[in-house]
């Protein structure tokens, strides 16, 4: 499966896994209170693979199997995030995800007749470091998207996307190079809020 060749998804242990993963997000989105964080981190790390064990999801969330789902430090997924990992989801440091945003690794044949007989396959999804991808996007299988990109809203992201761009669109294309003149203009902003701050 997570060796992108055809699969049996009907087979009795993958069956077993993504009931496993079924139980597992219910207890997240619906048994344990929110107000809870610790229980709830305690619930996410014991599925997913987080080594700093810093990953924060709101709720709801669906996952297929999660322990296909691999992430780096200090990452956030808004509401409603689906991860079809039935091939591995790599996600680096700093990544941010909005609303709605759905990366799906499962694919299936082409030919009607092949596709009826519950075979599927797998490609990786890989995303860099210093990541934010806009609501409603989403992420197909074997894409790879770089360090520091932001994906806009309502995209489809079909192809690998470079390091240091701004993408968007349906496919998603690069729009245009994040550039030293961007880290200028926020930082400056940062300083204006900083300064508001000091000022009340």
């Amino acid at each position: 499966m997570i060796a992108g060749e055809l699969y049996n998804s009907s087979d009795a242990e993958l069956v077993q896994m993504r009931m496993k993963a079924k139980q597992w997000t219910y207890l997240y989105n619906e048994v344990i209170p929110v107000d809870q964080g610790p229980e709830r981190s305690k619930l996410l790390n014991s599925m997913i693979d987080c080594p700093t064990q810093d990953a924060y999801i709101e709720v709801p969330v669906r996952m297929d199997y999660a322990s296909n789902l691999h992430i780096g430090s200090h990452f956030y997924a808004n509401y409603d995030c689906i991860f079809l990992d039935v091939a591995p989801i790599r996600i680096g440091n700093q990544v941010m995800l909005s609303p709605r945003v759905s990366l799906y690794t499962a694919g299936h044949p082409i030919d009607a007749d092949v596709r009826n007989k519950q075979l599927e396959y797998g490609h990786q999804i890989t995303i860099g470091n210093n990541v934010w991808i806009g609501g409603n996007t989403v992420v197909c299988p074997g894409v790879k998207i770089g360090n520091n990109v932001v994906i806009g809203a309502g995209s489809i992201v079909t192809k690998d996307i470079p390091d240091n761009t701004v993408a968007a669109g349906n496919p998603a294309r690069t729009i245009r190079r994040i550039t030293n003149e961007d880290k200028i203009y926020w930082e400056n902003k940062q300083k204006e809020y900083l300064k508001r701050g000091t000022d009340k």
